[in-house]
C-alpha cells in the first residue's frame, strides 16, 4: 500500500514527553513488539510496558516444529519491496539469516474449470507484460484475451475517486481477468471480496498507472525493464519475498530478546481504560493473580479494530465507533506434510490460488516447501492450505476433521496427493484480516481526525494503513514519534 501513515495526527502526543514517563502497548503482535523496541531504542529512560492476554508474543507470526518440518502456523516470508521488515531484521542482527524463495520454481497455478493451468509469464498481480504469454494461456477464451489487449486503448477515468478491485478490473482488463486471474491472486493476498477491496487503500500503485494516462501494459512493461536494470547493476542478494532462515518465529524471538527485562507481561488482558487525571488507567486481568488496575501517561492500542473498538467504547465512543467499523475476515490454515512418493504432480511450481467460480472450499495452496528451502525433510514436501476468507466465511465455522478431509482432498483431486499425511496442523485466525473496502482511506482520515481529540492516546495495526508486516512496522515507527513527540 503506497500511502504512508506517518504523517503526524496533530494528537496531545506531539508534546515531548518527560524523562522517565511511562507507557503502555497493548498487543505484542509484530506492531506492539516493534513499538516496544523503538521506543525503547530513542527512549531508554522510559518505562515501558507491553502487555499481551495470550502467553506468547508474536500474535499470528508463530513457527513450530513437526516430524522434521519448519511449520509456520501465519504468514511465512515478507516483502523486500516495502523495506521496513528487512530494516529491522538488519538492526537485530538476523538479516545474514534471511533467504530467498527458491529461483527453480517461480510461478503458480491457477484453476480453471476443475485443471491446473500455469500463470502467464510476465503477469504479475494485475500488471501483464508479455503478449505472447497471454495469445497461449488457457486461462482466457479468445474473446478474453482480445479484451486484455484492449487495455493498451483503455482511456483513464476521469473521476479520480475511489473505487473496488472488481470495478478497476473490469474497467481496465476485462470480467475473464478478474474471474480467472486478478481475483484468485489478490484473494490469496487479502482474503477478500473483489466487489468491495478498495483499490486506493491496498492497490493505490494501479491506480496511478492508470492515472500516469500509460496504463497497466505500457507501465508494467516499463516498471519490469527498470527493475530488471536495477538487479542487474546492483547484484542484488535478495529477491522480492524473503524469510528467515528458522521461520518468522525468529523475528518474534529477536524482538523479544532486545526489550528490558519485565517489559512483556504475558497473560495480561487489558478489560476496561479510562482516562483520569491526564493518565490512562487499565483494568487488567491477569492469568494467575487476579485483577488489577495500572496507571501509564500514554498508551498505544496495536490490537485488531474489534478489541480496540471494544476497549474504547467507554471513553471514546465516537472514535470507538469508527474503528469498529473496519469489518474483519478470518482464515484456516491446514498444514499437511507428505513424501514425494505419494505425490503424482512434478509441484514445479510455489502454489495454486483458485478462483471463487470454481466453487471449491479453498482459496491457495501453498507447496511452502517449494518455495523456501529447509521446510521438509529431502524427501518430503510441505503444504499449506488455505480456507475461509471473506468469499467463504462458513468453512472457518467447520471443525477441524472437516477442515483435515477437505484439504487432503483438494489435494488429491489438483495435485495428486495420496496416502496419508506425515502430519496435519491446523491454525484458525478468526477475525485477524482486516477488509479494506472502498472508502477504508477516508475512513482512517476520519479515525486519525477523531484520534488526535484523544490525549496522549495512539493506535497502530494492520487496520489501518496497510496489511503486510514491513507495513505494520512501519505504522509502529510512526506510532512511536507521536508517542514521544
Amino acid at each position: 500500500m503506497s500511502s504512508d501513515s506517518s504523517t503526524a495526527t496533530g494528537n496531545a502526543t506531539s508534546a515531548p514527553l518527560p524523562q522517565g514517563s511511562s507507557i503502555a502497548i497493548v498487543g505484542a503482535g509484530i506492531t506492539g513488539l516493534s513499538a516496544a523496541y523503538y521506543l525503547q531504542q530513542q527512549r531508554p529512560d522510559l518505562n515501558i510496558t507491553l502487555l499481551e492476554s495470550s502467553d506468547k508474543p508474536g500474535g499470528i507470526l508463530q513457527t513450530v516444529e513437526r516430524n522434521g518440518f519448519l511449520v509456520e502456523l501465519g504468514p511465512d516470508m515478507f516483502t523486500t519491496r516495502d523495506s521496513e521488515a528487512f530494516e529491522l531484521c538488519g538492526e537485530l542482527g538476523i538479516e545474514d539469516q534471511l533467504i530467498s524463495t527458491n529461483r527453480d520454481h517461480r510461478g503458480a497455478y491457477i484453476i480453471c474449470r476443475g485443471k491446473l493451468c500455469k500463470m502467464p509469464l510476465g503477469w504479475t498481480m494485475m500488471t501483464p507484460t508479455r503478449m505472447g504469454a497471454i495469445l497461449k494461456t488457457p486461462l482466457l477464451s479468445w474473446k478474453g484475451k482480445l479484451r486484455v489487449f484492449a487495455e493498451l486503448f483503455i482511456p483513464r477515468k476521469k473521476s479520480g475517486g475511489d473505487e473496488s478491485l472488481a470495478s478497476f478490473t473490469r474497467r481496465r482488463l476485462g470480467q475473464e481477468a478478474l474471474e480467472r486471474i486478478i481475483q484468485p491472486l489478490i484473494s490469496g493476498i487479502y482474503t477478500a471480496d473483489p466487489e468491495k477491496l478498495s483499490m486506493q487503500a491496498t492497490l493505490a500503485d494501479f491506480l496511478a498507472m492508470e492515472r500516469t494516462g500509460k496504463g497497466l501494459i505500457r507501465e508494467g512493461i516499463k516498471q519490469q525493464r527498470s527493475q530488471s536494470s536495477q538487479e542487474s547493476s546492483s547484484g542484488a542478494r535478495y529477491g522480492a519475498f524473503v524469510a528467515p532462515k528458522y521461520g518468522m518465529q525468529s523475528i518474534i524471538a529477536a524482538l523479544t530478546n532486545q526489550l528490558k527485562t519485565d517489559t512483556l507481561k504475558l497473560g495480561q488482558r487489558v478489560k476496561q481504560l479510562e482516562f483520569k487525571n491526564d493518565a490512562w488507567q487499565l483494568t487488567i486481568e491477569q492469568d494467575t493473580l487476579g485483577t488489577t488496575t495500572r496507571q501509564f501517561d500514554r498508551l498505544l492500542l496495536t490490537t485488531s479494530s474489534q478489541i480496540t473498538g471494544r476497549l474504547l467504547q467507554d471513553a471514546y465512543p465516537e472514535l470507538s465507533k469508527l474503528i469498529a467499523d473496519i469489518p474483519l475476515a478470518g482464515a484456516a490454515i491446514v498444514t499437511m506434510g507428505y513424501r514425494f512418493c505419494d505425490i503424482d504432480h512434478p509441484l514445479d511450481a510455489f502454489g495454486v490460488v483458485v478462483p471463487q467460480t470454481e466453487n471449491r472450499p479453498l482459496i491457495a495452496i501453498s507447496m511452502a516447501s517449494q518455495k523456501f528451502a529447509g521446510r521438509a525433510p529431502q524427501d518430503s514436501v510441505l503444504f499449506r492450505i488455505f480456507a475461509g476468507g471473506a468469499l467463504q466465511p462458513e468453512v472457518l465455522q467447520w471443525g477441524e476433521d472437516q477442515l483435515i478431509e477437505s484439504a487432503k482432498q483438494q489435494l488429491r483431486e489438483l495435485l495428486g496427493v495420496n496416502g496419508k499425511p506425515i502430519f496435519t496442523q491446523v491454525a484458525r485466525w478468526e477475525n485477524k484480516m482486516p477488509q479494506y473496502h472502498v472508502g477504508h482511506v477516508e475512513l482512517v482520515d476520519k479515525i486519525e481526525l477523531e484520534l488526535s481529540k484523544t490525549p496522549n492516546l495512539e493506535i497502530a495495526g494492520n487496520a489501518y494503513r496497510g496489511v503486510g508486516i514491513p507495513l505494520c512496522i512501519r505504522n509502529a515507527k510512526s506510532a512511536v514519534k507521536r508517542l514521544i513527540g
